[in-house]
């Protein structure tokens, strides 16, 4: 098989794993409500803990983590050259965004990222996810630790991958989270986001 044919058949298949919606697979698991039809609408776990149901939530962000972290390692496992591991880190985060199975309308990739960046550059991943949680702890915006972490992100693979690692990847990756964000920086700068652990609206 040649190299490109290989690229492909990785990207392809890790596209249609980052596609698979884990917020709504809780919500069927436990007889909810669709996550789209409620709060933001995002299929996403902050989204799934606004109906109350933390396991549910806690479901929804372990599979979306897992399944970035499930194909980069996949990848590393088969030992596919460097740039081939990119792309697939890309093409999973991508399918999350815009999955095949939703009509191309997907979460906004935050539990998938920290999953992928656990797995294809650790330290980076760390780091990261610390400045997740040190932002939510503080500011309790889900929103807002996602923006924080995202944009910090490129200076720590810099930082921890260097130049020539995967910094054009997680920079990448990073942008588009911000441009996911984009409805929620406006609530933010109006006052109108809801806050981590806020309830559904009627």
């Amino acid at each position: 098989m040649s190299p490109a044919l290989t690229t492909l058949i990785a990207c392809l298949a890790a596209y249609l794993l980052g596609s698979v919606s884990f917020a709504v697979l809780s919500a069927r698991l436990f007889r909810m409500a669709d996550p789209r039809t409620y709060g933001s609408g995002n299929p996403g776990a902050t989204n799934v803990l606004r109906s109350g149901n933390k396991k549910a939530a806690l479901f929804t962000l372990l599979g979306d983590a897992l399944k970035g972290t499930v194909a980069v390692l996949a990848a590393k496992f088969l030992e596919l050259p460097a740039q081939t591991i990119g792309l697939v880190a890309l093409a999973v985060f991508l399918g999350h965004l815009y999955p095949v199975f939703l009509k191309f309308k997907g979460g906004k990739g935050v539990a998938t990222a920290a999953g992928v960046l656990l797995a294809l550059a650790p330290l980076v991943g760390l780091a990261t996810l610390a400045t997740w949680i040190a932002t939510a702890l503080l500011s309790r915006y889900s929103s807002l630790a996602a923006i924080v972490a995202a944009l910090l992100a490129p200076a720590y693979a810099m930082l921890f991958d260097g130049a020539d690692g995967y910094t054009g990847v997680v920079l990448a990756m990073s942008l588009a989270l911000v441009a996911k964000h984009f409805v929620n920086i406006q609530r933010l700068l109006a006052g109108q986001e809801s806050r981590i652990g806020s309830k559904k609206k009627a």
